[in-house]
């Protein structure tokens, strides 16, 4: 990925189709900023999510990780600022 693929992806939510004519947040939602790794500023729709869920992180299929299609990137919340979550690395 070159860097005009991270600013296409920058401030685009998690998993919306990359065809939506509005890819970004959307009012009343809450978003956590993925930071690092192959999702490094994305957002992802924590909308409706419990702290257990919050809490434990998430494991988000993309294409882009090391291990390519199929493949996995972990982000857990950031101690102390919930709104960004971190890269943890990437699995199969």
């Amino acid at each position: 990925m070159d860097r005009d693929d991270e600013q296409l992806l920058r401030g685009r939510v998690y998993g919306r189709d990359s065809d939506d004519p509005h890819p970004g947040p959307r009012h009343g939602r809450a978003y956590a900023e993925l930071v690092g790794g192959p999702l490094d500023g994305l957002l992802l729709d924590i909308t409706g999510w419990t702290k257990d869920e919050i809490d434990t992180g998430v494991s988000l299929q993309t294409e882009l990780g090391q291990f390519g299609p199929g493949g996995r990137a972990l982000y857990d919340p950031r101690p102390g600022d919930p709104a960004r979550w971190d890269w943890g690395g990437d699995s199969p």
